[in-house]
């Protein structure tokens, strides 16, 4: 296999910066991204990798400009990374700020390198998403939300690209070593708004938990991203395996993503004669529903490219 270009977003600390050290180890080229990329990414000085200043929450054209730049440093951009993000709590104009980063970023950044992708008829678009996609406990919620919405476009993008041999995939971790419970972390991304009375104690209990867990993650950061450039390089545990359009990273990502598929069965099971059997019109025809020519598309969604 011919060595890859990678470029990741997000490289200060936690996966991006291992995105970007395990794909040098395996061989492949590194564009490593992130906002005052000349401090807060001084410390991949060396590594091999070229270093971009990139803020996702930049305007689309801004991304695109700097993005076309970076393309022409090897000529091509075979992985996307999507992993610049970050989660608090806050009041309304905060979580536009937190989905202007962790989803209209990482949609700037994709439709940035689409084209180049398109061109070279293949690719690999991954984006670093979260369990709580799938369970998003109290006082995570905006983050939560970010998090199912790029769940989402993993879905309809994978759809829109395939025809161009370009794959995509939701990458979902557990709790990880990484900066995201980190007390200074947290209060970086702290509301400026006084807190509400009303969710004291579910706020103070939160804090709680994000101190008790700092530091005692379930997750090894460097293993968690070596399954992941496994699974985009089709080496390794996923050699021989087909892509999936999202994988749960972590024992307790798998866990929650049972118990959440396994909730929503019974609930379905429990109302379908009752309610759910009862909405069709009466002249409805059965065999003309949506669902004839709209199907969910089977997990198995991808073979890996011959690169």
């Amino acid at each position: 296999m011919a060595p890859l270009v990678w470029l990741i977003t997000g490289c200060s600390s936690g996966f991006g910066a291992q995105f970007v050290h395990s794909a040098l180890a395996r061989g492949d080229k590194v564009i490593a991204t992130g906002r005052n990329a000349a401090t807060k990414l001084k410390h991949l000085d060396g590594t091999g990798a070229a270093i971009v200043d990139l803020d996702v929450s930049l305007p689309e054209a801004e991304v695109k400009n700097i993005v076309d730049k970076a393309a022409k440093i090897h000529g091509r951009i075979d992985v996307l990374v999507n992993n610049a993000g970050y989660g608090f709590f806050g009041a309304i104009e905060e979580t536009r700020r937190l989905f202007d980063v962790n989803v209209f970023g990482a949609l700037a950044v994709t439709r940035a390198v689409l084209p180049h992708m398109r061109a070279q008829q293949s690719g690999t678009i991954a984006f670093v998403g979260s369990m709580y996609a799938w369970w998003t406990p109290g006082m995570v919620t905006a983050y939560g939300a970010a998090k199912g919405a790029l769940k989402a476009i993993v879905d309809g993008l994978a759809a829109e690209v395939r025809p161009f041999n370009i794959r995509t995939i939701d990458f979902e971790p557990g709790f990880f070593q990484t900066p995201l419970t980190d007390g200074a972390n947290l209060a970086q991304y702290a509301s400026a708004a006084p807190p509400l009375d009303a969710y004291a104690d579910q706020r103070a209990a939160m804090v709680a938990v994000a101190a008790a867990h700092d530091g005692n993650e379930r997750g090894d950061v460097g293993k968690g991203v070596e399954l992941m450039v496994d699974v985009i390089r089709g080496e390794g545990r996923a050699s021989g395996r087909s892509m999936p359009l999202r994988l749960p990273i972590g024992e307790d990502a798998v866990k929650v993503v049972e118990a959440t598929c396994h909730n929503m069965l019974k609930v379905v099971d429990a109302w379908r004669e009752e309610v759910v059997g009862t909405t069709d019109r009466d002249e409805f025809e059965s065999d003309k529903g949506i669902e004839s020519i709209v199907t969910v598309p089977d997990i198995k969604l991808w073979t890996y490219l011959p690169w």
